[in-house]
């Protein structure tokens, strides 16, 4: 994916600070802190929908036996579930945090119950919840997020596709700092290991069915490195099991050829969510001394189709999607339909052979920008 690579000229005098700002945002208003993690003990309160979450993550507890995980190195790998209701009055892609220090479950996202587990109970309970339409999602988050933040966002991603399955939040010490950006990326690497592992054990665990690895941005850094470590571990059972989401990949695009080199081609063609107007990514390539990400190619570029193609991945342009943000960072939130798409056995086979594509929003349709046969995504 050799393509025009971004430089500081590229980008108007303080758009740079300003992409930071937005990303930022959220720590200037106020971070949630561990205490939306703790249950809700309201005997009145009738939850209106539940959704049980499992956690696997690299960070350190706080205090040994429970759930509050702060951004340091775990030696070992830590486990949890949460079950976490969803207020009646949800808005698609929103997570509703709590106004103040008390969480309101009529109201907010809240905690009702958790539990602190062991590595073989975790495994035990997603294996029990499996089936043919049932099956795990392992969702790994990017740069510049805590735990919390991490695990409602799976909640919200869940409860607004309503797709079948165990969600599993894969949390890596992020700092959950804007000026954390090299500190991330070193984080994320050392938790490779472990989500190698995580693939291994669940697709041991639950024979028969695939298992699903959403990405979003530095996170799309650490799951391609757990492919290719697996593929040179000679796993390609494992491989062969995996359906693979990559939204807005924070991934060197030279790197990232590297990486598929040895990986190879996969059984099912990853999936690779793009925005050329990502403003995160910009600033990312900018970091990187003007490489391209992944994340941000144009589609609409016949080398990326050709790229793609050699690669055996599908390239989805989704910028008719609205942002959450002005980073334009975040646009996979929206992609609910996509996603329950993309999420289908046989959702690969419809995009046809691997290469670049154009997702319209308003139509839900995915298609060729070089006028090859549109692809109708609704009712596959």
């Amino acid at each position: 994916m050799s393509v025009s690579r971004v430089t500081s000229r590229n980008l108007r005098p303080g758009m740079v600070l300003a992409v930071c700002m937005a990303i930022g945002l959220s720590a200037c208003a106020g971070r949630p802190g561990p205490e939306t993690l703790a249950p809700i003990s309201d005997a009145k309160f009738k939850p209106v929908k539940v959704e049980t979450l499992y956690a696997v993550t690299t960070r350190d507890r706080a205090e040994p036996g429970k759930n509050v995980f702060t951004a340091g190195k775990a030696r070992t790998v830590n486990y949890a579930s949460f079950d976490v209701s969803i207020p009646a009055s949800h808005k698609p892609s929103n997570i509703e945090w709590p106004k103040g220090s008390k969480v309101d479950p009529s109201t907010d996202f809240a905690v009702i119950d958790q539990s602190v587990m062991q590595r073989e109970q975790l495994l035990d309970a997603v294996a029990r919840r499996t089936g043919k339409s049932s099956i795990p999602t392992v969702f790994v988050h990017g740069y510049n997020y805590n735990f919390q933040e991490a695990l409602y966002r799976l909640a919200q991603l869940k409860t607004d596709s309503d797709i079948d399955g165990s969600p599993i939040v894969f949390s890596w010490p992020s700092h959950a700092a804007i000026p954390a950006y090299v500190a991330d990326k070193e984080s994320a690497t050392y938790s490779r290991d472990a989500l190698a592992q995580l693939l291994v054990d669940l697709t041991a665990r639950t024979k028969g069915t695939d298992v699903e690895v959403f990405a979003h941005s530095m996170g799309g850094w650490l799951t391609v490195e757990a492919l290719r470590q697996l593929k040179l571990q000679g796993r390609s059972d494992v491989l062969n099991r995996l359906r693979v989401i990559l939204a807005a990949p924070d991934i060197d695009a030279d790197v990232f050829v590297s990486q598929l080199d040895v990986i190879g081609p996969m059984r099912r063609p990853i999936t690779i969510l793009v925005s050329p107007d990502d403003r995160a990514l910009k600033v990312s390539s900018i970091l990187g001394a003007g490489s391209q990400r992944v994340g941000a190619v144009d589609v609409n570029d016949p080398k990326v189709a050709d790229a793609a193609k050699t690669a055996g991945v599908n390239v989805i342009d989704i910028s008719s999607l609205e942002s959450l943000d002005a980073t334009n960072h975040n646009r996979y939130v929206e992609a609910v339909a996509l996603a329950k798409t993309l999420s289908k056995p046989t959702a690969n086979a419809g995009l046809g052979d691997a290469g670049a594509f154009i997702f319209d929003a308003a139509a839900q349709t995915i298609s060729s920008p070089f006028s090859l046969a549109a692809t109708v995504l609704r009712g596959n």
